[in-house]
Order: C-alpha cells, then structure tokens, then sequence
C-alpha cells in the first residue's frame, strides 16, 4: 500500500520513495480489489515539482463538501483525450475503502472501454499523479517507474494512499487552501512500440586493411593537392591526400596529410562514420636505427563525402628533403594508411 510519512512533509523535507503496492480496481466492479499488481518500494517513486500537470487538472473548491457526504464515494472527472484514447481522473476524497485507502487521500486514472480499438487490445501507460501544496507553490507528486497495463479487464489504476487525510486536511500543509479549495492533476504517457530504430556496429577486422601509395616523382608534383586512386575497406571508399608544400598551418613548413571519404560516397542525412586509422609516412632505410617510419593515429566521425581527417603538419619539409633521413629516396615517398575500425548503421525503416 501507498504509504506517506506525516512527519516528514510537516518538515518540509523531500518526501522518501512511497513503500507499498499499487493495486488494479475493476471499473464495474468496485467491491472486489485486484491483488495482481505488486508494486515494489524501488519502483514507487515521490518528489515535489514545479511544473503543473500535462495532462488534466482538477480544482475543487468544496473539497470538505464531499468528504461529509455519505452517499458520494468518489469524483470522477470529465474524460479527457491523451494518445488517442479517453481518459477520467477519479479522486476518492475519503479514501478507496475497497482497496486499502481508509483514511487516505486515493487517486486513480481510469481509461474509457470505448475507446479500445479491440476486446484483446492493451494500452501501456505511465502515470503521475499531483497535488498541489499552496504554501510552497509546487506539487507533491507520486508515480510508478513500472508502466500500467490498460485492457478491457483493467481499466484504473492508481495509488490508494497517496497522502493522509490528517496531513491533506491540515491547514498548515497547504494542501487545502482557501478554506475549501485543493487541485488534483495528473500526468497520463501512452506508450506505443517504436516504429522506427537503427544498428550501430563498429568492425575491426578486415581482410585487406592496409593501403599502401608509392608516389613517384615526388618533387615534381604539380598542384597544391594531390588524391591516391580510391581504395575500399570496411564497406566504404576512401583516398589519402597529401598536399606536399603543406596547407594551413603546414603551408611552407611541412607536408600535410589526411585521410579523406570518397567524394562519391552516399551518406545518409545524420549518418556519421566511426573510423580509427593509422596514418603513415614510410621509412624507406630498412636499417635505420636513427629513423623510423611516422606514424600519426585516426579517431574521428566522417559525415560528408569529400572531407577528410588528418595533419597540416604530418612531417617537416626539412626532414623531406634530408636524404640521410629515409623518407624520399630516388625521388620516391611511400604513404599508408591502415584501417583498425569502421563503424556501420543499418536503420529500420530502411
């Protein structure tokens, strides 16, 4: 049962999580209470919130009125439409006595039969219940994090111990104001399978990951920008670039690389390509033990096709040219890239 600590909301203090159950009440049915739904402390969650309620709110302003009258059991609002469907509001102002709520505050929503599409259909809801305290101008609130289950043989649920009557009458709570006045409300979510989603993978091993360009005549390179022929690994195209008198920073001082999404590739719109490579520039002294290759890491989102990810300044035009060095030797550079993960996204409507 949904229970609520008096001494603590006299304090003014955050409300703890409810302990109890949350029980079903068969609309036609009203004297027998449905034992089948056990809510779990963990699940029943209390708080105080700012923000009013989305869906339906419910003023009173003789709430005393209904509680001295012996033949108005509970008060059931106007239907209201959330998701397609026709939802009511129903406060028991001295508590569901048929489920447990004696001497409690009971609120429960109930979903109208009408509105069912079929006798086997089910509706999942999430359901927030609010009640206004004036004198710090917010709502006590209490839900499920668990949805409920609507059908045509469980159309209320709700909590049967929301607040004390004690607490809720007591004028120094706020929760009746004005003399007579108080404000129900709740928040009703339906919810309905996701008609759209995606796969997201990252592969790792390819066949053939890395691709190698031996660029001949290096020094003769005409142009600021030069492309390797286009390679395929991971399901995807790609280029290396190199801009041998460099670009950006690099311009003049060192020679920039990247790699780059083929320019013919076909991107989705708000598709992004994980890719973790490896960039290099080759050593061709094989005993070198001053000199190696360099070797500078990818880890970047590709999203459009022709744009790339890489260095301005991958290596100084000094150490190009230093034959002693290794990289360009009989007028030959040889670049690679090395290709470790590529990420895919296969989405549903295709």
């Amino acid at each position: 049962m949904l229970g609520f600590c008096l001494e603590t909301e006299e304090k003014g203090a955050q409300p703890n999580s409810i302990l109890g159950e949350a029980h079903y009440l068969n609309k036609d049915d009203l004297d027998i209470s449905s034992r089948d739904y056990k809510g779990s402390p963990s699940n029943l969650v209390t708080g105080m919130r700012d923000r009013p309620p989305m869906s339906y709110s419910l003023r009173m302003e003789s709430f005393n009125t209904l509680l001295q009258s012996n033949e108005t059991e509970r008060y059931e609002s106007r239907p209201f439409p959330v998701g397609g469907y026709n939802w009511s509001l129903i406060v028991y102002p001295n508590g569901n006595r048929q489920d447990s709520g004696s001497g409690f505050i009971s609120l429960y929503v109930a979903v109208d039969n009408s509105t069912l599409v079929s006798s086997h259909q089910e509706v999942f809801a999430d359901l927030r219940f609010y009640v206004f305290k004036r004198t710090e101008r917010n709502f006590f609130t209490v839900q499920d994090t668990d949805v409920w289950r609507y059908n045509i043989f469980k159309t209320m649920w709700g909590f049967p111990r929301v607040l004390p009557l004690d607490t809720f009458r007591n004028p120094s709570n706020g929760y009746l104001f004005n003399g007579d006045n108080c404000e129900f409300g709740v928040d009703v979510t339906v919810h309905s399978p996701f008609e759209s989603s995606e796969l997201f993978t990252v592969s790792r091993n390819f066949p053939n990951p890395r691709f190698t360009w031996t660029i001949q005549r290096f020094s003769t390179l005409v142009g600021d920008t030069h492309l390797s022929n286009t390679f395929s690994v991971g399901g995807r195209n790609w280029n290396i670039q190199v801009n041998p008198r460099g670009r950006s920073t690099g311009a003049g001082r060192a020679m920039s690389m990247y790699l780059i999404l083929n320019a013919n590739e076909k991107v989705r719109p708000n598709e992004k390509i994980y890719v973790r490579a490896r960039l290099r520039v080759i050593n061709q002294r094989i005993f070198s033990l001053l000199w190696t290759t360099i070797e500078r890491p990818i880890d970047h989102w590709f999203t459009t096709p022709g744009l790339g990810w890489g260095y301005d300044e991958f290596i100084s035009l000094d150490d190009l040219r230093d034959f002693w060095k290794g990289y360009v030797m009989g007028d030959v550079l040889i670049v690679e890239v090395e290709m470790e993960a590529i990420s895919s996204t296969n989405y549903f409507p295709s």
